[in-house]
């Protein structure tokens, strides 16, 4: 039995345990601290896993679907960007703000589709992240999409597409058919390769994946290309016209000899364009001849 006139203690038994746990809940309810909350926003930017960049990269195909005279293909990049915004931007005010950057004017070549795609989901994360700002993919957005597109017209455009053309008929003109299809198999399984590649790449590097495009060198790698094309143009003519093989004449020869010189020695001159008028003028030599 405690003495009669002893203290008792405020705190009933087991009291220490409650008041314990209310004070971790009043620490909890305390605002954080500036660098707390930046660093759970960090924790909660997502990235997109492997099934949303599957499906950013299938959308990409259809970015030219959408065209539209006000913002060109800006509704189709943004449809093939918005799997990849959802897991990067979970806050939905993020995520229309990431939408809209994406909603202004683009055009690129299609082949370059799904590298811009790639490269624009790195630089989300990144601007999710907050290490880098977003006003820099508005800076360097349409610069990149339209050098990219010129370099897409001079060597998907205008050099790969004509060889692919030109073999497809050359392969016609002997009557290999099953040669057609193969080839035309062999090429689509090609550029899809590509797209995929260039897709991984671009996501996984973001701009640092051009200083990789500008050491391959596509712009030459065309206009070789187009010297090819002129070659093969040689070889569809003879097995189209086989008697206007013999047609040229020794004045013929002379006279396409010299514009061939002239076109090496005229610096301003293009090689493709050339090789290109040397097979002009022979065509038509020979066909005055034969006809």
């Amino acid at each position: 039995m405690p003495p009669p006139f002893a203290r008792q203690s405020a705190v009933p038994p087991g009291g220490e345990d409650l008041r314990a746990g209310d004070n971790l809940l009043r620490s909890r309810e305390t605002p954080d601290a500036p660098g707390d909350k930046a660093a759970r926003a960090f924790a909660s930017v997502g990235e997109p896993d492997l099934r949303t960049l599957r499906r950013c990269f299938f959308r990409s195909y259809l970015v030219a679907a959408a065209f539209n005279t006000q913002g060109l293909q800006n509704i189709g990049l943004a449809y093939a960007m918005e799997p990849g915004l959802a897991a990067v931007h979970p806050d939905p005010e993020a995520f229309r703000a990431a939408m809209a950057r994406h909603l202004t004017v683009y055009n690129s070549h299609p082949m370059w589709a799904p590298l811009l795609v790639g490269v624009f989901l790195s630089v989300e994360v990144k601007i999710a992240r907050g290490l880098a700002p977003p006003d820099m993919l508005d800076d360097v957005k349409s610069t990149t999409a339209y050098t990219l597109s010129a370099v897409g017209d001079s060597f998907f455009g205008g050099s790969l597409l004509g060889l692919w053309g030109l073999g497809a008929a050359c392969l016609a003109a002997t009557g290999n058919t099953v040669g057609v299809a193969v080839l035309a198999l062999c090429m689509l399984l090609c550029l899809n390769v590509f797209k995929a590649a260039t897709f991984w790449a671009g996501y996984r590097e973001g701009f640092q994946v051009l200083k990789r495009l500008k050491r391959w060198d596509l712009i030459n790698w065309g206009r070789h290309i187009k010297v090819l094309n002129a070659v093969m143009l040689t070889f569809l003519w003879l097995l189209s016209a086989p008697r206007a093989v013999g047609a040229l004449s020794l004045g013929d020869l002379i006279i396409i000899s010299g514009l061939g010189i002239w076109a090496v020695t005229e610096p301003r001159f293009p090689r493709e364009m050339a090789i290109a008028a040397l097979v002009a003028a022979g065509l038509c030599l020979a066909a005055f001849r034969v006809s």
